[in-house]
């Protein structure tokens, strides 16, 4: 069995006593009712921060039931070290994602791994992500953050507050749009949000909700829910449809994009090409997939920088350090910014901005030498409870330190607990494009502002599938002699020319960690 290839053919949801012979050996909440499960004082709205709130109270596996259905949880190290194990375990599309499949059907994102189209459309849009095509995006890159950092400069000149995750959702969609498809959406000429990005929202938090609805009742409690989705589907298809549609009609063929792989490459080894209706689905994954999370990742490290203005000077320090005067930095000098990286990987950790992956057995196995399965049976891995393993990360794993991710301390760590991407071979094929896109943005946006916090405002955590700061403003201010660099040298400690004489660290706030309860 390949690794693209699963184990069953995954259709429907696939409840764990289907798949646990010994399920009565995983611990589950108490006070479990009749019907209702365990759904009885959660939150529809945010079911991974009550997971993970579940977690640090039952421990590295465990279980949760509502309304007939009960999935497994998992988040011990140990544990989803052995379900990244692809000899063993394979994707698994459900809980959320296979919600997503009446608009993204077998993109790469949402295909099961029995379908044909996946390999097809991986193998073809592979060299897409190569370094060659990444140093031919970068530009495109700096175009767009040129754009977002003229919206913060006309904000910070009249002493407005910046909508953190706002904008970073316009930098992401209009660098993802414009370097795979060609396309503009305007976002930074618009008082609102595209309507794309209003469309995109609405579909992900529809399916999330219809995790937490049960069957019967979807169609009495859902109805204008599955309506306004139903409408949001059709806005998202028609997009994409006039997108590929322009592209067509100029003949195809020049840009050397995502979307002219899709259209006009074909298989190395088979001829296969892409048909009309699998371009569309991968073009709403991209579109999708491509800024949702690194807009939520940004925006987050925005977050732990302004609250840590220690932090946010020794990154500013190695960014004056190592683009000095350069205008534009080149594609080369953005893996220079090795302490920035460190500061996107520990917001990554604490906040995956996809918080979460399933696995299913290939076949029969004994998960942590305790828990038979069955094949096809499967399990959630929560990256976000798995980033804050205490036998991993220590007994401060709430606390924000990029040192966490310095070379030693990489070395030093087990593999496999570290998935802020996924895992296998179905991993995020984006991975290298969206943090070489954040490593730029983040430098760039260092180089340029003070950032200024409100003192008032706690972290609160909005989730659709994936994970973003609701509510986040910021103040921001230019720095004197920002926004072309300063060329200030780091001084070297112990070596180590990123680790400069830390500013005053902010005093204590009212922000919390939105799950613990831990400052942030």
């Amino acid at each position: 069995m390949t690794a693209t290839t699963g184990p069953t053919a995954g259709r429907g949801f696939r409840s764990a006593e289907l798949g646990w012979p010994e399920l009565h050996r995983i611990p589950h909440p108490p006070y479990r009712l009749p019907v209702i499960g365990d759904a009885l004082g959660t939150n529809i709205r945010t079911p991974i921060q009550d997971s993970l709130r579940l977690g640090r109270r039952l421990g590295p596996i465990f279980r949760r039931k509502a309304f007939g259905k009960e999935i497994v949880l998992v988040g011990g190290a140990g544990l989803a070290a052995e379900l990244a194990d692809e000899s063993r375990f394979a994707k698994h599309v459900g809980v959320g994602v296979a919600n997503l499949r009446p608009v993204a059907g077998d993109g790469l994102f949402t295909a099961y791994n029995h379908e044909p189209n996946w390999q097809l459309a991986h193998d073809v849009l592979a060299p897409g992500f190569s370094r060659e095509a990444m140093a031919g995006y970068h530009p495109m890159m700096l175009d767009v953050a040129e754009r977002l950092m003229d919206h913060w400069d006309r904000a910070g000149a009249a002493g407005d507050a910046v909508d953190v995750p706002g904008d970073m959702t316009k930098l992401t969609l209009e660098t993802i749009a414009g370097t795979g498809f060609g396309h503009d959406f305007g976002s930074f000429e618009r008082t609102r949000p595209h309507p794309f990005v209003a469309a995109m929202v609405g579909t992900l938090t529809y399916a999330q909700r219809r995790n937490v609805v049960p069957d019967p009742l979807a169609p009495l409690l859902l109805r204008g829910a599955t309506r306004h989705n139903q409408a949001d589907m059709a806005y998202l298809n028609e997009t994409v449809d006039t997108v590929v549609r322009a592209r067509r009609s100029s003949g195809g063929g020049g840009a050397g994009d995502l979307l002219d792989r899709m259209l006009e490459t074909a298989h190395p080894d088979t001829g296969e090409r892409l048909s009309a209706e699998n371009v569309r689905r991968q073009v709403i994954t991209f579109l999708i997939a491509g800024h949702e999370t690194t807009s939520g990742a940004l925006s987050f490290a925005l977050h732990h920088l302004a609250r840590r203005p220690d932090l946010a000077a020794r990154a500013r320090a190695e960014v004056d350090r190592v683009w000095g005067d350069t205008a534009r930095p080149g594609y080369e000098q953005v893996a220079k910014l090795r302490y920035v990286r460190r500061v996107l990987d520990e917001t990554l950790r604490l906040w995956p901005t996809a918080p979460a992956f399933s696995r299913e057995a290939r076949e029969d196995t004994v998960l942590g030498g305790v828990h038979p399965m069955r094949r096809g049976a499967w399990a959630l891995v929560l990256a976000a409870m798995l980033h804050r393993d205490p036998e991993v990360w220590g007994p401060d794993a709430e606390r924000f330190d990029p040192d966490r991710f310095d070379a030693a301390a990489v070395r030093a760590r087990p593999p496999h607990t570290f998935k802020p991407f996924g895992t296998g071979a179905r991993a995020c094929i984006g991975r290298q494009f969206a943090l070489h896109e954040a490593t730029l943005v983040l430098g760039l946006l260092l180089r340029r502002y003070e950032l200024r916090p409100d003192p008032a405002y706690r972290l609160r955590v909005a989730e659709r599938l994936t994970l973003m700061p609701d509510g986040l403003r910021l103040n921001v201010e230019r720095r004197v002699g920002g926004g072309v660099g300063t060329a200030v040298a780091a001084p070297e400690v112990n070596g180590d020319p990123t680790s400069a004489p830390e500013a005053p660290q902010m005093p204590s706030s009212p922000s919390r960690c939105p799950v613990t309860g831990a400052g942030d």
